[in-house]
């Protein structure tokens, strides 16, 4: 099944489908096992400095290969690309789904930029994700200002096609200083306003009831990046405590079942709502 109806499907059922981050073969490899043990389907998700990090055919090799091996249904999906010029490579890569981020930019140019990956992507049967409104970065401020608007956001998906729009509706990328607040009346109101599936970015940290109540008023895909990175270097950290230890391969499946617990409990919260 292609990305794009696998979201529709989920947006009629009002669920949703966990969207990983990975960044090297050992927090593939801790994502994988979760879904396995579980027989539930994720999105693998590359930023551009994953792709920096381990090289775009290297990453996507290792995606498809490691699903297969692990008998998981799954995609992959460019997190966040910057420019048209990424988007393109991963596609000819064979990625499943890409996200193109021109959110920063003029709401003109954000659809003007949206509307011609849309269209370099049906070439290759892709999903395309954008994202409307401003979810903050790291070391950001966070405000209701840059928040996603109804109308705006069936203006974006009616001139763009776009198959997936990320919103922005009170969360934001890395951890929080203070507990989140979703605007689920919002998000609510977008959903009902447009027939687009909607994402979640920055859900580490986000409570469970929280993302439970905002996939029971619309958000399909919900993204998880910095708890991943976060779980595994704790681990590994833990594990490197005292210990003179030199094989890699000893001291890394700590850190990988540290990040499968952690899957796990997320995949389970989504199912669960």
């Amino acid at each position: 099944m292609r990305l794009q109806d696998k979201l529709l499907q989920l947006k009629a059922e009002r669920k949703a489908i966990l969207a990983a981050n990975f960044y090297n073969f050992e927090t593939l490899s801790g994502i994988l096992q979760a879904a396995s043990l579980l027989t539930m389907p994720v999105i693998l998700q590359l930023s551009e400095s994953s792709i920096h990090y381990m090289g775009l055919s290297v990453a996507a090799t290792l995606a498809k290969s490691a699903l297969k091996e692990n008998a998981v249904e799954g995609w992959l999906h460019l997190d966040h690309g910057s420019s048209v010029e990424i988007v393109r490579r991963c596609l000819d890569e064979g990625f499943d789904s890409v996200m193109i981020d021109a959110s920063e930019k003029s709401l003109d140019d954000n659809i003007r930029i949206t509307q011609q990956v849309v269209k370099m992507a049906a070439a290759h049967n892709a999903n395309v994700e954008a994202e409307l409104g401003f979810v903050p970065k790291l070391g950001q401020e966070h405000s209701r200002q840059g928040f996603t608007q109804p109308d705006e956001a069936k203006r974006f998906t009616d001139s763009t096609g776009v198959q997936a729009l990320a919103i922005a509706i009170g969360s934001a990328h890395g951890f929080y200083k203070q507990t989140p607040m979703l605007d689920i009346q919002l998000l609510a109101r977008i959903s009902e306003h447009i027939p687009t599936p909607l994402v979640l970015h920055g859900s580490s940290d986000i409570p469970d009831v929280m993302l439970q109540e905002a996939i029971r008023n619309g958000i399909c895909k919900i993204n998880l990046a910095t708890e991943t990175k976060n779980t595994f270097m704790h681990a590994l950290q833990e594990r490197l405590k005292n210990n003179s230890e030199i094989d890699l391969r000893k001291v890394f499946p700590d850190a990988t079942r540290a990040v499968k617990e952690l899957i796990v409990r997320k995949m389970k919260t989504i199912h669960e709502a």
